[in-house]
């Protein structure tokens, strides 16, 4: 069975990866890294695509960054929920698809089925990568704006179906949450769709995280920062 390394090692150390159905949510305060260590969890492995559902940046902007933190493009496929309000000429490829605006999660749906297809078929400019079922990493950015635009109960569902489709396809999900921005029964209930939580705060020396994983593991208190758009833990 494949398992989704995250390339760290105390972290693979102590799960051993992520198998596959395996949903995270990372909670971080603005201005805490949390984009960059939700990406940290969605960096591909050889073999390996992703599915990005970027909500909050262009696609034009997410790829330069994608290229920063060392992504493969081609075999990186783009949701994007916010080109279309400006530019509403913005035509669909294989590997990127516009919805209307992040308030469309029906249109989500479909392009996320779309690409996923293009996957499991070959068709995606990559092609073939020899893995079957071909592992794929789904990081949505973020659930945050996706709350602005449609009731907790309405986005929960939504949440739901894809967590389905991504265990059926045997890949892995992360979701970047603003936890300042909302209440504690909020958190809560989006929550009961993960299997790892991964909090994040500020500390006496600077940022920290915990994870909380699957069989009760835990991952407590530690610091990390980035280097050159690497993850550094515990150092």
């Amino acid at each position: 069975m494949h398992r989704y390394l995250t390339g760290v090692g105390v972290i693979d150390g102590v799960f051993g990866g992520f198998a596959p159905g395996t949903n995270i949510l990372v909670l971080a305060p603005p201005f805490s890294l949390g984009e960059e260590l939700a990406r940290t969890f969605a960096r591909l492995n050889d073999g390996e695509y992703a599915i990005f559902l970027t909500t909050d940046e262009q696609v034009q902007d997410l790829v330069r960054s994608l290229h920063t933190c060392n992504f493969d493009i081609s075999r990186v496929g783009i949701i994007d929920a916010i080109t279309k309000s400006s530019s509403p000429q913005s035509a669909d490829s294989l590997a990127v698809k516009y919805v209307s605006s992040p308030s469309d999660l029906t249109g989500m749906g479909i392009k996320f089925s779309q690409i996923s297809e293009s996957i499991f078929t070959g068709k995606f400019p990559s092609g073939d990568n020899g893995l079957y079922p071909p592992p794929v990493r789904f990081c949505v950015q973020s659930l945050s704006t996706l709350l602005m635009f449609r009731k907790l109960e309405v986005l929960y569902q939504f949440l739901h179906v894809l967590s389905a489709k991504l265990k059926k396809m045997e890949g892995m999900g992360v979701y970047l949450l603003n936890n300042e921005s909302f209440d504690e029964k909020t958190v809560s209930i989006l929550k009961q769709l993960m299997t790892v939580v991964v909090e994040v705060r500020m500390g006496e020396s600077g940022m920290e995280m915990r994870i909380r994983g699957p069989g009760g593991a835990v991952l407590d208190w530690i610091p990390f920062r980035f280097e050159e758009m690497t993850l550094v833990v515990g150092e």
